[in-house]
């Protein structure tokens, strides 16, 4: 019998592009939710967005936390973003408005999430991480050398490792593991500023992934990040409109 996962990623604070999202996604009705990460740094809605989230969990989703949750919850810059020798100032300030936005009982959820929950569906292992196994931070885009690739995928069992982190959709396969990762929902760099999810399909030994966009008012968000006016707020801004990471 077919298991059907859909995974959401990087919603980014752009509740409205989450919420376009989980219509199409109810009307899949799959069998589990996995949301893998970065719910609120960045986009004009992070309350919104955590509580369409946690509304998913108490129904059963899977919810793991991501570098920029680190960065929002803890404000732990070098931790969210240790790739920075100084974190650019429109990060931490982005970090400290969703932090004083989001309240304490918000936070507190957002610290206890996992960094990574793993599903057996019959003999298959599927690893749901941010960026890849073992870390929320080195990610696994077409950029990396596939000598690295191939190192971080055996840090797991998992046949099939889910991440987000790197904004643009992408499913590989590499014969003994497959990397899918469903794209941004909130916050896309591929072109396409339409929310990015993905539908996994396990069915025995046959996996398949099918892509998938939801049409959502970019225009909408891209305003209110206009009018909230933080610094950096007008890249964010051409950045959802445009589905470009603009900077």
């Amino acid at each position: 019998m077919t298991y059907r996962i859909a995974l959401l990623s990087d919603i980014h604070g752009n509740a409205t592009a989450l919420d376009a999202a989980l219509v199409d996604v109810r009307r899949e009705a799959p069998d589990l939710v996995v949301f893998l990460g970065d719910y609120v740094l960045n986009g004009p809605r992070p309350c919104e967005a955590v509580d369409r989230v946690r509304e998913l969990e108490a129904q059963g989703a899977i919810v793991i936390q991501g570098n920029t949750d680190v960065a929002a919850a803890d404000l732990d810059m070098a931790g969210a973003f240790p790739w920075f020798d100084e974190v650019p100032r429109v990060n931490v300030v982005a970090a400290e408005w969703a932090h004083d936005e989001l309240g304490d009982e918000r936070l507190d959820w957002l610290r206890r999430l996992p960094a990574e929950r793993r599903v057996r569906v019959d003999e298959t292992l599927v690893l749901a991480c941010h960026a890849s196994p073992g870390s929320q931070t080195s990610g696994m885009g077409t950029d990396v050398d596939v000598t690295t690739i191939v190192e971080r995928m055996a840090r797991t069992d998992a046949r099939i490792v889910t991440c987000g982190h790197t904004h643009i959709a992408d499913v590989r396969d590499l014969g003994w593991k497959q990397i899918v990762n469903p794209g941004s929902c909130g916050y896309a760099f591929d072109g396409d500023p339409a929310a990015a999810w993905a539908l996994l399909e396990i069915d025995g030994d046959e996996v398949r992934t099918d892509l998938r966009r939801s049409a959502y008012d970019t225009q909408l968000v891209s305003d209110e990040l206009s009018r909230r006016a933080l610094a950096g707020d007008v890249y964010r801004a051409a950045t959802v409109r445009t589905g470009r990471y603009v900077r």
